[in-house]
């Protein structure tokens, strides 16, 4: 059986954008500098807010003549209107594939994923740019998708089990992590996994995270977190003593992320104090990509 393994992800959404501005349309909105992005590449990136609260987060793969838009299929519609708004006069189409095209992962393998072989005709593949383990990203039409990846060589997996490695790596997704509309991208490690650039120009947000990252203010973050007994739900909190430190996010068995704040946590482990999630002991540890450490004279305060 091949190390490889395929699934497809139907929570997700994809949205086409094309036309002679979508390039310099899209990266004037977004996070991360996807100007530079060639076909078959992809950039992960996000519309915030003004007040630099993500609104949506997404995986952009640059095609020919644009961009398919991987984004949650819950908040396809609302991208779509969102953009549509931001458009303008700006030559852009925006088009919602969400029903005649699906997206689907392969990973794991000696390169970290992708089949030995792939093809079929108006699919596009990038890396996902986040992590290398992550594998590929695959936007294509849904017919005969399957049965490509599997002429590929690699084991069909579900969505659950692409959940499951996903929360192993430590990376965060909106809608099952964090709540859009309510996190910086600082929170949920979009600065730690290619999702933020702070070389490009303005994009809206863009004052208040780079406030965040030139200050060092994030206190904030998505971390993992490993109990003695199955997790409990989504949004759970996770407390030492009385104190509540952040809430718990995905999770499978006994293996989660929680958005925590890094001070507090380092507090309470200095203090001896245990952590708890629900009736559930709790082991914090940063992610294996995670550039930032444990606050130093961490304080319990505020």
């Amino acid at each position: 059986m091949s190390d490889i393994r395929h699934a497809l992800l139907p929570s997700r959404g994809v949205l086409c954008l094309t036309g002679p501005d979508v390039v310099h349309f899209l990266n004037n909105l977004v996070t991360s500098d996807v100007e530079h992005l060639e076909p078959g590449q992809a950039g992960f990136a996000a519309l915030l807010s003004p007040q630099g609260k993500i609104l949506f987060d997404f995986l952009a793969l640059r095609t020919a003549d644009g961009f398919l838009i991987d984004v949650a299929r819950a908040v396809t519609a609302d991208l779509a209107k969102r953009l549509t708004f931001y458009r303008l006069r700006a030559k852009v189409e925006i088009a919602d594939l969400s029903e005649s095209h699906a997206v689907a992962v392969c990973w794991g393998g000696p390169e970290a994923g992708g089949p030995a072989t792939f093809a079929l005709d108006g699919a596009v593949t990038a890396r996902d740019p986040r992590l290398d383990a992550l594998g590929l990203r695959i936007v294509a039409p849904s017919a005969g998708l399957l049965e490509a990846l599997a002429a590929g060589g690699s084991t069909l997996a579900s969505e659950a089990d692409w959940t499951a490695h996903r929360i192993a790596l430590g990376v965060p997704q909106s809608g099952e992590d964090f709540a859009l509309g309510d996190a910086f991208p600082h929170d949920v490690d979009m600065d730690q996994l290619a999702g933020v650039s702070f070389s490009k120009g303005c994009y809206v947000g863009q004052e208040i995270v780079a406030r965040m990252e030139h200050r060092g203010t994030a206190r904030k973050r998505m971390i993992q977190v490993t109990g003695s007994a199955p997790l409990p739900a989504a949004g759970t909190a996770v407390i030492a003593g009385e104190q509540q430190l952040g809430t718990l996010g995905s999770s499978t068995g006994n293996q989660g992320l929680a958005l925590l704040r890094l001070d507090k946590v380092k507090a309470a482990l200095d203090n001896g104090a245990d952590l708890s999630c629900g009736d559930i002991s709790l082991t914090a540890t940063l992610p294996a990509f995670a550039r930032f450490g444990w606050p130093q004279g961490a304080s319990s305060e505020g």
